[in-house]
C-alpha cells in the first residue's frame, strides 16, 4: 500500500505540474526553462529476452511512442534484445556507448555482470535508467514495480486456493533466475506468505528464466513427490507456469493444481479462462513503459521537476544507495478481473484473448 500511495501520489503530482504549464518547460511565472537538450534525442532501449512476450509486444512500442510523443516525433529510440545471452547485452551495450545515444533504458539480465558497462557510460556522459530490475553501478534512476508486492499476491493466491487444507499442503516452487535482482524481491515476499501456512515439498530455481529448465524442474518434482501429492505450484512467471502446466499434465493431471504466474502473456490469461492456470501478477507495464519514456526524456533535457516528481520513491543497490525510483503497483489477474485489468487497460480485447478456442469459456465469464 505504501508503494501504491507513492505511485498515485507521483502520478498526482506530474498531473499537477502539467496543469501548471510545468511539464512543458514553462512555470507559473511564464518563465521558459532551459534544457541540457532539446527533442532531438536519442534513448537506448536494451531489453532482455523474447521468451517474456510482454517486451517485444508492449514495452518497445509503448517506449517508442511515448518518446516520440514526449519529443514532437523528434526523438528516437535504439532497440536491442538479448535473447537471454548476458554477453550481447554487453556487446549491445557498448554499442550503444559508442553510438552516443544520449540515455540508457537497460533492463539487465544479469545486475551484477552488467555494472562495468553502466561504469562505461557514465564515464561517457550518458545517464543509465534501470528498467524493470535493478541493476549495479552507477544508474540514474529505477522505474519498477513493487517486486515483493508480486511475490505476496502470488503466495496469497495459493494459500486462498487451498483454503482449509493449505497447513496440511505440499506445494513446488518454481523460482526464477537468481541472476536477476527482482528474484531476491519475489521470493522473499513468496516466502513472507508461505512461511508456516504451507509445506514447501520441492524448490527450483530457474537459470535465464528458460521455460525448458523449469519443465525439467517440474518433470523431477512430480517424479520424486507424485503427482497427486503436489497440492500448488508457485510459478514466477507466466513462461514458468506455461512450462510447468505442460509437465503436469503430461504426466496425466485431469485437473491442474493452482499455478501461479507473472505477467499476464496472452496465453496466460488464456489458461486463466480455462482454469489451468489460477493467476497471474499484472504489472500495468504500459505505465511502467511511458514513466520511464518520461523519465528518461526528462532526464535528458535536465528537467529535474518533472523528474523528481515521478522518482518520489528510493531503493538501494548493492553499489548504490537511494536511487531515484518510480514503483508501480500490480494486481492480482483471476478470472473474475480479467475485464476489469488487461481488457481495461487495452493490453488486450475480447477479440484477442477469445478466439475460437476459448469461445465457449469466455462466454461464461461475461466476455464477449
Amino acid at each position: 500500500m505504501r508503494h501504491l500511495a507513492t505511485a498515485l501520489t507521483a502520478s498526482a503530482s506530474a498531473l499537477a505540474l502539467a496543469a501548471c504549464g510545468v511539464i512543458d518547460g514553462v512555470g507559473g511565472s511564464g518563465s521558459s526553462a532551459s534544457p541540457v537538450k532539446g527533442d532531438d534525442i536519442t534513448v537506448g532501449l536494451l531489453l532482455p529476452d523474447k521468451d517474456t512476450a510482454r517486451f517485444e509486444n508492449f514495452d518497445h512500442p509503448v517506449i517508442k511512442k511515448e518518446v516520440a510523443a514526449l519529443t514532437h516525433g523528434k526523438g528516437k529510440v535504439v532497440y536491442a534484445n538479448a535473447e537471454a545471452s548476458q554477453d550481447q547485452q554487453s556487446r549491445q551495450f557498448q554499442q550503444m556507448v559508442d553510438q552516443k545515444v544520449d540515455v540508457i533504458l537497460v533492463d539487465a539480465l544479469d545486475a551484477k555482470a552488467i555494472a562495468p558497462d553502466v561504469r562505461k557510460a557514465k564515464d561517457a556522459g550518458i545517464p543509465v535508467i534501470a528498467y524493470d530490475r535493478l541493476a549495479q553501478g552507477p544508474i540514474d534512476a529505477y522505474v519498477s514495480h513493487d517486486n515483493e508486492l508480486v511475490g505476496e499476491i502470488q503466495a496469497r493466491a495459493i494459500i486462498d486456493a487451498l483454503g482449509s487444507k493449505a497447513a496440511s499442503s505440499r506445494i513446488v516452487m518454481m523460482n526464477g533466475d537468481p541472476a536477476d535482482t527482482n528474484y531476491a524481491k519475489f521470493k522473499e515476499g513468496a516466502l513472507g506468505e508461505l512461511k508456516d501456512r504451507v509445506r514447501t515439498a520441492k524448490e527450483y530455481d530457474t537459470a535465464k528464466w528458460s521455460p525448458a529448465v523449469a519443465k525439467a524442474n517440474m518433470k523431477n518434482a512430480i517424479k520424486t513427490l507424485g503427482l497427486d501429492n503436489i497440492a500448488a505450484v508457485y510459478a514466477a512467471n507466466d513462461g514458468l507456469a506455461g512450462a510447468v502446466i505442460e509437465a503436469l499434465k503430461e504426466a496425466g493431471a485431469t485437473k491442474i493444481p493452482p499455478v501461479t504466474g507473472q505477467d499476464a502473456n496472452l496465453d496466460a490469461v488464456q489458461r486463466i479462462i480455462t482454469g489451468e492456470q489460477y493467476m497471474t501478477a499484472y504489472k500495468p507495464f504500459a505505465e511502467e513503459a511511458t514513466r520511464a519514456a518520461e523519465i528518461a526524456v526528462y532526464k535528458v533535457q535536465g528537467r529535474d521537476i518533472q523528474f523528481d516528481a515521478l522518482t518520489r520513491d528510493t531503493v538501494d543497490s548493492p553499489t548504490k544507495k537511494k536511487i531515484p525510483a518510480m514503483l508501480v503497483p500490480v494486481v492480482s489477474l483471476t478470472k473474475a478481473n480479467i475485464k476489469d485489468t488487461v481488457i481495461a487497460d487495452g493490453v488486450y480485447s475480447v477479440k484477442d484473448i477469445c478466439t475460437s478456442k476459448y469461445a465457449a469459456q469466455c462466454a461464461s465469464l461475461g466476455l464477449e
